[in-house]
């Protein structure tokens, strides 16, 4: 008879919850945001236990999920968010179709009934069985990856491939559906530390992630791509780049000024991409599209070539622009093809803009660029102050942030009249994010977002959103302040919905009131609520700039409201052709014609 003795070194079986949270930290994950409940507590109890990963408790599922959104945007890393199942499950839909948008690595964990429940009436059954709606069908729309982990040895293959999905092309959410019982289920642990997963280099970088992992090879690009852009360049006198989101992304900046010296081109951004470029920089020519500057169209009209880099395009960065592309060659560097035709160069995006400009014959020294008109903003009419109310003009109120601003901050800017004014006026700091989500616009999304961002850089970061902002997810105020985050909070209060109510205005009629509130101090409340925070209303551009300037020199949290005129007209092209005097049957079209103007629709 042959007898076997124990291995003393064998790992004992632990929790699979246990497990997971130990390789998302190998896979240099350090935050897990989310909001707790009895089908994830398994999980948030394996990340407190295990204490590699930190576990943020958030004030709501959708800010959660900007929160891993923000955290992602900022150091290249997959966001990681977990919700319990039911409503709590539901809340993540909207977060999650802005990452999907917007291509943004997030992975989601989701906390199911235990399985042996599914199909009995269980509480916020999403099986699919007896009835239920299945939570599958609610997420694949969403996300890139999408799977329930219903045997506990899965999770081992599920795992690697929910990741590999969020960051693999194009990016976006992957989701994993775990039951409480699989949670709790005994696994044994890796037999190994997993290597961690790559990523894309931090963007921008303040300390790399450890990687061992072999990069997976990159699709060769097309050489006859390569020279078809290059010849484009090399024989256009005047040469337009509008740049996007995907070269943050890529952390290409260097090679995008690289591409601009070589060329001699001006260069351009997308409104969601105003740091991807030194706003600085002689070449810059301004934001493209329906919040942008006009020297953005006056610089196409005169090029030669238009060169996307990292950007297909979508309507509000070419809004305005259509007549002069229709008219102009367009070239195109980024792993999706744009929205308007052009000759396109696919694969990583970072290695095409090195091998277009290394067939440029003066890669070696930079090339002039031609004279341009540079960013200058549109002129709009400041609103008229009556005597002794504290109202602050957005022009003025953007100044003094810029004043403030740190070289090395986030900023986050959301939806809205505040948005339009932010992404117009205010230049993107040198070596931090500008960072507005586009892919679906949602407000409030700068609160969760903005948190995230700067708990996982540690950098002091800026959200910068309206009143209508605040009062759908402004609560993430108390995570910033339960986790002493770096965040300071702008808010823009003109007590409206104000580009609702300019929309209504200008484009319907007039005569309705609803989306006109009664005014509300905000910095107040929130001062209540938070004793600890420093809260405070500015009633000028100087009050403005010292609050700003007091939060700098500090370590946590700082909130500051303004208030401004919802009847002020901001920089938003659909709304610059019509004046204070417009009547309710003013057809007048800006310079782009009527299909410009009325095809734009922005909440």
């Amino acid at each position: 008879m042959t007898t076997t003795t124990p291995d003393p070194h064998a790992a004992e079986p632990v929790r699979l919850a246990d497990r997971l949270a130990a390789e998302l930290a190998a896979a240099g994950v350090t935050h897990l945001f989310g909001v707790g409940g009895a089908n994830v507590e398994d999980l948030y109890d394996a990340v407190h236990r295990g204490g590699a990963v930190r576990g943020v408790v958030a004030k709501h599922e959708f800010s959660a999920v900007t929160m891993a959104d923000g955290y992602a945007r900022t150091t290249g890393r997959v966001g990681v968010v977990a919700a319990t199942s039911g409503g709590g499950a539901m809340n993540l839909v909207p977060g999650l179709a802005e990452a999907y948008a917007s291509r943004v690595p997030v992975l989601a964990l989701v906390g199911q009934p235990p399985t042996g429940q599914e199909g009995q009436g269980a509480f916020q059954d999403s099986s699919g069985q007896a009835g239920s709606f299945d939570a599958r069908e609610v997420f694949a729309p969403v996300s890139r990856f999408c799977a329930r982990v219903d045997d506990p040895d899965a999770l081992a293959m599920l795992l690697p491939r929910a990741l590999a999905a969020a960051q693999a092309t194009p990016r976006g959410p992957a989701v994993l559906l775990l039951p409480k019982d699989v949670q709790q289920a005994p696994v044994r642990p890796p037999a190994r530390t997993p290597a961690p997963v790559r990523t894309p280099a931090p963007v921008p970088a303040p300390t790399p992630v450890p990687d061992d992992t072999p990069a997976a090879p990159a699709a060769p690009l097309d050489p006859a791509a390569v020279g078809a852009v290059a010849d484009a360049l090399r024989g256009a006198g005047r040469v337009l780049v509008i740049a996007g989101e995907d070269v943050a992304a890529a952390d290409a900046r260097d090679e995008l000024a690289a591409l601009a010296r070589c060329s001699g081109a001006w260069v351009a951004v997308t409104p969601d991409a105003k740091d991807v470029f030194d706003n600085r920089d002689p070449r810059f020519a301004g934001v493209a599209g329906v919040m942008g500057h006009a020297n953005v169209a006056d610089c196409l009209r005169r090029a030669e070539v238009c060169l996307l880099v990292g950007t297909r395009l979508p309507l509000l960065a070419r809004g305005g622009l259509d007549r002069a592309l229709a008219t102009t060659r367009v070239v195109c560097l980024g792993p999706e093809p744009p929205f308007v035709p052009a000759t396109a160069l696919g694969g990583n995006l970072r290695d095409a803009l090195r091998a277009v400009t290394a067939r440029l014959p003066s890669h070696s020294r930079a090339r002039p660029c031609p004279p341009h008109d540079g960013p200058v903003p549109v002129a709009l009419p400041e609103p008229a102050v009556p005597p002794g109310e504290r109202i602050v003009p957005q022009a003025r109120a953007v100044a003094a942030v810029e004043a403030a601003l740190p070289a090395d901050a986030h900023v986050f800017v959301d939806a809205g009249n505040t948005g339009a004014a932010a992404i117009h006026l205010l230049p993107a700091p040198r070596h931090g994010r500008f960072v507005v989500a586009l892919g679906m616009g949602g407000m409030g999304y700068t609160f969760g977002a903005g948190i995230g961002a700067a708990l996982a850089t540690g950098r002091r970061t800026y959200v910068l959103a309206g009143d209508g902002a605040f009062f759908m997810h402004g609560m993430e105020v108390h995570t910033a302040v339960e986790y002493d985050a770096p965040v300071t909070f702008v808010i823009f209060n003109n007590n409206a919905h104000a580009m609702c109510a300019m929309r209504e205005e200008f484009l319907q009629g007039g005569g309705r009131a609803d989306d006109l509130f009664a005014p509300a101090d905000i910095a107040a409340g929130v001062a209540a609520a938070f004793p600890s925070l420093r809260a405070t209303g500015a009633g000028d551009a100087a009050e403005l700039r010292t609050a700003l300037l007091r939060a700098n020199a500090g370590s946590g949290p700082a909130f500051v409201a303004v208030t401004c005129d919802p009847r002020e007209i901001p920089p938003f092209l659909p709304f610059q052709s019509f004046t204070r005097d417009a009547t309710t049957s003013n057809t007048t079209t800006n310079k782009e014609g009527s299909d410009e103007r009325g095809v734009v629709h922005v909440g």
